[in-house]
């Protein structure tokens, strides 16, 4: 049985496999928020003429890949930045502004208070409130912001609530930080994934806002978390340029530099993976809705936030139920304001969700 003490993430296959003797291909993984459709056959196929860029460094400035991303996003390549995944574009735009107070809306991903930490500043938690469905309270947020913040960070959709700001209460957000000299950094990881993608995304912003920098990557929609490419999107001229200059030469290989240009290009496999994830998330909740013991939170991006409202029921002995089926979902206790009750799995393949809800529904007791 596992014990509450162990979280895993959705790339921890091998220890799961160690732990339970089984082999990880056998693990269907809810637990990574990765497009189920896996990498697209298109690109391989055209990538692979193009393997021969290994033997060459990447341009020092990526001045295709950043045109190619500022193509996808509708904006002027000046406004792009990329990076080794946005893990690192993270690193290198809190190390610049070396925030004091950063408030970050949460529960979230760990990431961002552990960079804000390390580069010496101070992290005040934000809540999203279970009473609110984890949406936020715009009208709190604001009351709070000018005491002593210099950063805002938020994950948008959130990562675990599914929740969204929609880029017109941003907006409002983004003013009231402009005023008083607050960075805000919004992480759109999922933001591909939602079914109103441009009542949401917040780039369109950056045209009007120099406080303001939107992080992106390839490794969930895209399903190509092995290249470790990222890219920001910002109207912050000095912002793009500092970070520049702080960034080791050449983080981005070659091969991840050619992947990129084709990969955004590639608009069969985006509208094919809107219609499934569009069509499971509805079927999904749906089904959800009508399962008793659990309490669903109205979910935006690729995966849900789910709570188990029985007494003596844990997300641990869900966990260790699917993954003795060979599935993998995410506990959630590790993150801050959530218990032992909730977890989260995000969309994949019409079969494989359907394994997952039974072994949902007959966990929390329901009949066949």
């Amino acid at each position: 049985m596992l014990k509450s003490a162990n979280h895993f993430h959705g790339s921890d296959l091998e220890k799961i496999q160690r732990l339970y003797g089984m082999k990880k291909e056998e693990i269907v993984s809810f637990s990574a928020n990765v497009n189920p459709l896996g990498l697209s056959q298109n690109f391989l196929r055209e990538l692979a003429g193009r393997l021969d860029v290994i033997a060459a460094y990447p341009d020092r400035e990526y001045g295709a890949l950043r045109q190619a991303a500022a193509d996808y996003c509708g904006v002027q390549k000046e406004h792009i930045i990329v990076g080794n995944g946005s893990t690192e574009l993270i690193s290198l735009i809190i190390r610049h502004k070396k925030p004091g107070q950063a408030v970050i809306l949460g529960p979230t991903y760990s990431e961002y208070e552990r960079e804000v930490t390390l580069a010496g500043g101070r992290c005040r938690y934000f809540p999203l409130r279970e009473t609110d469905d984890f949406i936020l309270d715009e009208e709190a947020l604001l009351q709070l912001l000018p005491n002593g913040a210099d950063m805002l960070i938020l994950c948008n959709p959130n990562n675990p609530t599914s929740s969204v700001v929609p880029s017109g209460r941003m907006r409002r957000i983004l003013n009231v930080c402009k005023r008083h000299n607050i960075l805000v950094m919004v992480d759109e990881t999922y933001v591909e994934f939602v079914r109103d993608y441009d009542r949401v995304t917040c780039v369109p912003l950056t045209q009007d806002f120099d406080n303001l920098v939107v992080l992106r990557g390839v490794s969930k929609f895209f399903a190509a978390p092995g290249l470790r490419l990222g890219y920001a999107v910002t109207g912050a001229a000095e912002l793009a340029c500092a970070v520049a200059e702080k960034q080791n030469p050449w983080t981005v290989s070659s091969v991840a530099d050619a992947a990129g240009q084709l990969l955004w290009k590639d608009q069969t496999f985006i509208q094919q993976t809107r219609t499934l994830i569009n069509a499971e998330r509805e079927r999904i909740c749906q089904v959800l809705s009508q399962t008793e013991g659990i309490k669903i939170y109205p979910p935006h991006a690729n995966f849900i936030l789910v709570r188990l409202l029985k007494e003596n029921q844990t997300a641990d002995g869900l966990f260790d139920l699917a993954v003795r089926r060979g599935m993998m979902i995410r506990s959630c206790s590790s993150f801050p304001f959530l218990d032992h009750t909730y977890f989260r799995f995000c969309f994949m393949l019409p079969a494989d969700n359907d394994r997952l809800l039974a072994c949902i529904r007959e966990f929390t007791g329901q009949t066949p």
